[in-house]
């Protein structure tokens, strides 16, 4: 499809604006910024007048692929600060991996309003514990070992696939509620975040071939220069964001952003 470059520039400069946002609230909250990511994106293509049976699948894939970049900076970050446990990282990355996998070969092949239900659905649940759980809250001492690791470590990478994200927005609950100390959780689940995120780009990179329809720059059913745009600012604002979390009020950061959460899901399920 066709598309002026005048038309485009107000989006250029939203997605620029985004790609900071995101990086911030990773930084700040131990989320993917595809979280927020994946409902701008929908609006973006959206605003410039993409078939809306294709705006779910391009917003998912083309976040996976701003993740990849975002979650191996918060990685290298955490890994530096002492806070990636390299051992609860080999545990759970095998299974994450697998589930990734699976979401990688599911997800692209899901309608695009089944897509963004998922995604609106797991937002809604993640808005939940982010306003109302508190950090004490534990249902056990220590991660699960053979079949409940495996059994979640792969529920969390096809559900991060299905909605555009890393490993942080659901890792980072599971890990909490299973023992694992705040700090420790927020920098392994970034690293899964990488191990999450490769295996489903792919899986949209290979996806949508010859679909009418998408924008210019696209692979499969993901937009390279949305990706030119938002890589860069979000990998620069991860580190900004993790300062900025030791001054600010985390709790009121979580309950501010579970209701950004609670907004895109109604509107995504309205959409639908």
């Amino acid at each position: 499809m066709e598309i002026s470059a005048h038309a485009l520039w107000p989006f250029v400069w939203l997605l620029l604006a985004s790609g900071l946002v995101s990086g911030l609230v990773a930084g700040l909250l131990g989320v993917g910024g595809g979280i927020v990511l994946v409902p701008v994106l929908y609006h973006v293509f959206s605003g410039v007048g993409i078939d809306a049976d294709l705006r779910m699948h391009l917003s998912v894939g083309t976040s996976l692929a701003t993740v990849v970049f975002t979650a191996t900076r918060s990685a290298l970050a955490h890994r530096s600060l002492g806070a990636l446990d390299g051992a609860l990282l080999r545990a759970w990355g095998p299974p994450a991996v697998l589930g990734a996998v699976v979401g990688a070969v599911v997800a692209p092949r899901l309608g695009d309003q089944q897509l963004g239900e998922v995604f609106a659905s797991v937002a809604l649940v993640v808005a939940l514990h982010m306003a109302f759980a508190k950090e004490s809250w534990r249902l056990a001492t220590q991660p699960p070992r053979g079949v409940g690791r495996y059994a979640l470590g792969s529920l969390v990478g096809a559900l991060s696939v299905g909605m555009g994200l890393g490993g942080g927005t659901l890792g980072v609950p599971i890990f909490t509620l299973v023992g694992v100390p705040v700090h420790r959780a927020v920098g392994t689940a970034a690293g899964l975040g990488v191990l999450i995120a490769a295996p489903g780009l792919l899986g949209f990179l290979l996806s949508g071939h010859g679909v009418p329809g998408r924008p210019p720059g696209c692979v499969g059913y993901v937009n390279l220069l949305a990706v030119a745009l938002l890589a860069p600012t979000s990998v620069l604002a991860v580190p900004l964001g993790a300062r900025l979390a030791h001054g600010l009020s985390r709790r009121a950061l979580r309950r501010a952003f579970a209701l950004f959460l609670v907004v895109t899901a109604w509107r995504m399920f309205v959409a639908g």
